[in-house]
């Protein structure tokens, strides 16, 4: 048997919900890591799938023990990862999308820099990838800072640093014992309020160039709209309860939004206001044309005339998103206590 000191056991974590289209691919990769195999175990929570997921897991369970299910009734990210956590046996936990394709040595990477490097959370640059036109425009998008911002996962590689947040990260035990489980309230960024905490808490996360992932990118605009939207929207709650959690660049979108329907209420009462909305507009369509140019030239996409459009549904959804949640969580600016279950973990 393989040494239980180089190799402690991990338990790989997937919280999903109508992913027939990708699980296989995903589930794939986790069967295919170098990783000893009888060291690793596969908790999949299943959020009451209206297509065929749980059953092509369900077929997978029959080739491979080492995958368990778990219906996860609340059906969002949060409650199935803290379905899955109490009962997984690893000393290490891997947090893992439906959407996404793992490396073949991304556990054992992950391994070496949380055994070797001091630090109690790891995961790397994640490459989005799309399958169709629409996807192949939102993943180069996704990538672009001009879509994304500082965004160290998405628009950074060849670097290995310390980060505030990292993609389906690896953690150890010690750490998830230490903090507790996700905050169910956040059906989006529970994972940036999650590594909040941890780095609150002493914790370090390290963004590790050699771990590497691919994201498949939603197939629609009206998909990436709603994903953006949800993305600002829940944006305010971890705002409010962790203001040390934002940057710079997460307030850049609602400013931008809110400064359009200002000029645009003011042009109706004022005709100068008119030139202000045209001015905003003039500048942000400059500078969107010009970072689709470059982008486009850069990765040398089919479609680049749609560039456009991915980059304003980043930005307007994502903006117009978090002033909704302003409003619809105006009242809450001293509820910092959210919905994490107090179960003991050790």
């Amino acid at each position: 048997m393989a040494s239980t000191v180089n190799h402690p056991f991990i338990s790989l974590l997937l919280p999903i919900r109508n992913e027939e289209n990708y699980i296989e691919a995903c589930l794939k990769s986790l069967r295919a890591q170098d990783y000893p195999a009888d060291r690793m175990e596969i908790l999949v929570a299943v959020g009451l799938s209206t297509d065929n997921t749980r059953q092509i897991v369900a077929n997978w369970m029959k080739q491979d023990p080492r995958i368990r299910i778990y219906d996860n009734l609340k059906q969002i990210v949060p409650s199935g990862l803290n379905l899955l956590i109490p009962q997984a046996k690893g000393d290490i936990l891997i947090r893992v999308d439906g959407h996404c394709v793992l490396a073949s040595d991304y556990v054992s990477k992950c391994v070496r820099h949380l055994l070797e490097d001091g630090v109690d959370g790891v995961g790397g640059p994640m490459h989005s990838i799309g399958q169709d036109v629409i996807s192949q425009v939102t993943a180069v998008a996704m990538s672009s800072k001009f879509g994304v911002g500082n965004s160290s996962f998405r628009t950074e590689t060849g670097l290995t640093k310390l980060a505030d947040t990292v993609p389906f990260p690896a953690y150890t035990r010690s750490i998830i014992e230490k903090v507790g489980l996700y905050d169910e309230e956040l059906v989006r960024n529970q994972d940036d309020e999650y590594n909040y905490r941890i780095r609150a808490a002493g914790g370090k996360i390290l963004l590790a160039d050699d771990v590497r992932s691919e994201y498949f990118s939603r197939g629609s605009f009206t998909k990436l709209w709603k994903q953006y939207f949800q993305y600002g929207f829940w944006k305010v709650r971890v705002l409010q309860k962790h203001p040390g959690q934002m940057s710079p660049r997460q307030f850049v979108p609602p400013i931008f939004v809110l400064s359009l329907l200002v000029a645009l209420v003011l042009s109706l009462a004022v005709p100068w206001a008119w030139w202000v909305l045209a001015g905003i507009l003039g500048a942000y369509l400059l500078a969107n044309l010009t970072a689709s140019l470059l982008t486009a030239l850069r990765t040398r996409l089919n479609a680049p005339w749609l560039l456009p459009l991915a980059f304003s549904i980043l930005h307007l959804a994502y903006g117009l998103g978090f002033l909704v949640g302003l409003v619809r969580f105006a009242g809450r600016w001293g509820d910092k206590i959210g919905k994490i279950p107090r179960e003991t973990l050790v």
